[in-house]
């Protein structure tokens, strides 16, 4: 994967997430109960606390290590706990489905939008939502657009829309995603 991203504003994490498949997969993981860039700097605080993020290593720890890792302050998620066995469900099912290599869910047998939006819906911690959200940010800002990808991302994947973190790429970027959140919010109140 190569691109830049502007998800966190801390150019390590952004760099890290831009870099390695399996750290946008944990922060897309991660984002809820949490600001986006919280969410998304989980990994950065993972990959420091275990000398990188090896899939392999995360999927056979010992879970009580791992919840102690994820817990450690400050937190990777505010809940330490269930989190950190989310990702490493999610790293175990990458493991044994993928062989290992996160990449594989959008680029193994060339699949389109709609075969990768498949492919991450039968993540764990990973609903319709999470993952039509994250192939749009696949193919808004890192550069992969199977055939149909907007289509299969739905909303998400409209062209110069603000409904979420595959819309962030700057400051404004964000205000303008936390705005479209927050009207959401008050239109599904006011039903």
């Amino acid at each position: 994967m190569a691109s830049t991203l502007n998800l966190v504003g801390d150019p390590d994490a952004d760099a890290l997430l831009a870099a390695d498949p399996l750290a946008l997969l944990i922060g897309m993981l991660l984002d809820q109960q949490v600001p986006m860039e919280t969410a998304f700097a989980g990994p950065k605080k993972l990959a420091d606390r275990l000398g990188g993020l090896d899939v392999q290593a995360i999927a056979e720890a010992d879970l009580d290590d791992f919840i102690a890792v994820c817990a450690q302050p400050p937190a990777v998620h505010r809940f330490p706990k269930s989190m950190a066995q989310r990702i490493q469900a999610l790293c175990a099912a990458i493991v044994d489905d993928y062989d290992g290599d996160a990449a594989a869910i959008w680029t193994s047998g060339e699949p389109d939008g709609k075969q990768v939006l498949g492919r991450l819906k039968a993540l764990p911690g990973y609903g319709d939502q999470k993952a039509r959200i994250f192939l749009a940010l696949l193919g808004k800002q890192m550069g992969v657009q199977p055939a149909g990808w907007r289509e299969a991302a739905g909303d998400y994947g409209q062209e110069d829309s603000r409904r979420s973190i595959a819309d962030v790429v700057d400051e404004k970027s964000l205000h303008e995603v936390r705005e479209f959140k927050k009207s959401m919010k008050a239109a599904a109140k006011n039903r």
